[in-house]
């Protein structure tokens, strides 16, 4: 199993992230050599899984990938832009004072 065997797929993840995402992180290029470099982690993530795990799964802050164990000899491929907004203001950490 290698990264070509999810070729589809991340063709599919590039092509949405063409037309829906905006990433001031990454451009298409990036997003395409960050796809490859993770679904060879999760490859290995999901071969060197314990006993009883059913997925290998890798990430960084825009993308995550999982593959899941199926029947089939294939596992099942995931991938997700994770939602993030630039804009959005940390919440304030309230500090109990204590009497």
């Amino acid at each position: 199993m290698t990264a070509d065997t999810f070729r589809s797929e991340i063709n599919a993840a590039l092509k949405a992230f063409d037309k829906f995402i905006v990433c001031l992180d990454k451009t298409p290029e990036d997003c395409e050599r960050s796809l490859d470099s993770l679904m060879v982690k999760a490859i290995k993530a999901y071969e060197n899984r314990g006993e009883g795990m059913r997925h290998g799964i890798a990430l960084d802050n825009q993308v995550t990938v999982i593959l899941s164990q199926t029947d089939s000899e294939t596992p099942l491929c995931g991938i997700y832009f994770n939602l993030h907004s630039p804009y959005k203001k940390p919440t304030s950490k309230r500090v109990k004072k204590e009497a």
